[in-house]
């Protein structure tokens, strides 16, 4: 049996965006409920789409966008690579859904929550966690928290299951995005003992997936490679410049450095020689009025450290 990989843009919207018990299974694995009255029993799909109100502004799509018995609404994504900007535009997404409950003259307090799923395939922070929760909270004294909008972030990279026993599902789950791709042919037999793991694991078929939809699938992981290659050799490119600037810099201080150390030391040596030489002018000026006094050579020579023999020449 071939597989496709489940985090390619087709497979993930097949299995997460056409089975409702699919991604209800998928939410309360890896959303951070506090207990079952938080769970999701049921959901309905909502346009992935999220137009804005005003037709000028921007509009975006997100993979996977629903809404539960609640209310709540649930943005999953699939982000294959990290940029700087993909939290503003997740912040800007689930902020657009969150805006989108309220019609006009509406009342506040029928806003419900909207949490954002982020599963992404790359490294992003220096934690060795792999799971990251966010929320709005105040963050001196009371850590009271401001409901409405929530953000997790998972780095699937860095997401190993040996030490998770007590999140049974969040591990099966991550298991199914990791573990399968292109090369497997045997899937695990811990994740097809699951209902839910083995029925979305059926979905990854190949056979399951029109001529034409393989070579979307195929499009897609070249479109990936040639993005990481660009970022690739934008990052070595900048790291060769700021490594070039760094020592130009680098250089240039030096240089900077050592004019005014230059300075510094001429200043200090010509006040010194200034001194040296304000001394020399006073011995003499001390000698030659001694010399006039009568005073023998000798002792004059003794008193300004003069020798003899420059005491005579005077």
């Amino acid at each position: 049996m071939k597989y496709l990989n489940p985090k390619a843009d087709l497979t993930f919207k097949k299995v997460f965006g056409e089975h409702p018990d699919l991604v209800i299974s998928f939410l309360n694995a890896l959303l951070p409920f506090k207990d079952a009255d938080e769970e999701i029993t049921w959901v309905e799909y909502l346009n992935p789409e999220l137009v804005p109100l005003n037709p000028l502004r921007k509009d975006s799509i997100v993979d996977v966008r629903c809404r539960d018995h609640m209310g709540r609404q649930f943005i999953v994504e699939m982000q294959m690579m990290w940029t700087s900007a993909y939290k503003q535009r997740v912040l800007f997404n689930a902020s657009k859904a969150y805006v989108s409950q309220l019609d006009k003259g509406g009342d506040y307090e029928i806003l419900q929550p909207v949490y954002s799923l982020n599963l992404v395939n790359d490294t992003f922070s220096e934690s060795e966690e792999f799971y990251h929760d966010f929320q709005i909270v105040e963050s001196a004294e009371t850590k009271e928290v401001i409901e409405g909008l929530r953000f997790i972030f998972i780095e699937l990279p860095k997401f190993t299951p040996h030490s998770y026993s007590d999140k049974k599902m969040q591990v099966l789950w991550l298991r199914y995005l990791t573990e399968i791709n292109e090369k497997t042919r045997e899937v695990p037999q811990e994740l097809m003992n699951n209902p839910e793991i083995c029925k979305a694991v059926s979905q990854l078929e190949e056979s399951a997936f029109s001529e034409a939809q393989l070579l979307g699938y195929e499009k897609f992981w070249d479109i990936i490679s040639t993005a990481k290659m660009h970022i690739s050799s934008a990052t070595r490119e900048g790291r060769e410049k700021g490594f070039k600037e760094g020592m130009e810099q680098g250089i240039e201080k030096g240089i900077e450095k050592g004019i005014e150390k230059g300075i510094e030391k001429g200043i200090e040596k010509g006040i010194e020689k200034g001194i040296e030489k304000g001394i020399e002018k006073e011995r003499i000026r001390n000698a030659t009025a001694m010399k006039h006094a009568g005073i023998p050579t000798k002792t004059i020579a003794q008193i300004t450290g003069l020798t003899e023999k420059e005491v005579e020449a005077l």
